[in-house]
């Protein structure tokens, strides 16, 4: 016999797949809304630090606003690190400048976007009593993974064309 939450994604009702009642989800409800609200209040927690600083117009630097050091990569190498511009471009994006975070660093973008975008599901998920971790185990993770590395070595290989230092 199939899980509750396997026949709805494979029966072809007109419900979304990702819409199933939590009480149907992979796991107990108190774990799905725990996850679910851990999600969600880290979304909020980043995106809520990250409008407090300014994106550094030189397009990376802006964890400094948080009291970290500067990167030693740029020193020592001469060429930024495969996360130069993360901070910067994902405060970008809590301010909308969805074009200047690509710009700025495309996997940093891509990440803040994906957090986000957590958060807001978890969030939705809370409200309307649906399991946020059915949506979860259904995501293809290792090609996310692979497409996420392969976009960081993109974005540094593109950081690097245009680094200015």
């Amino acid at each position: 016999m199939r899980a509750p939450w396997m026949v709805h994604a494979m029966s072809g009702s007109s419900r979304a797949a990702w819409t199933i009642p939590v009480a149907e989800g992979p796991v107990s409800v108190i774990a799905d809304r725990v996850i679910a609200a851990v999600v969600s209040l880290v979304a909020a927690l980043a995106a809520w630090q990250l409008s407090r600083v300014s994106p550094d117009e030189r397009g990376h630097g802006t964890h400094e606003q948080f009291g970290m050091a500067p990167c030693g990569w740029p020193e020592i190498y001469g060429i930024p690190c495969p996360t130069c511009g993360c901070t910067t471009a994902a405060a970008q994006v809590v301010r909308g400048d969805l074009i200047g975070a690509f710009v700025t660093q495309p996997f940093g973008a891509a990440l803040a976007l994906l957090g986000l975008l957590a958060g807001a599901h978890g969030l939705l998920c809370l409200l309307r009593g649906r399991s946020f971790v059915d949506a979860l185990v259904r995501l293809p993770f290792w090609r996310l993974v692979a497409s996420m590395f392969a976009l960081l070595w993109i974005a540094w290989g593109y950081k690097y064309a245009v680094w200015e230092g």
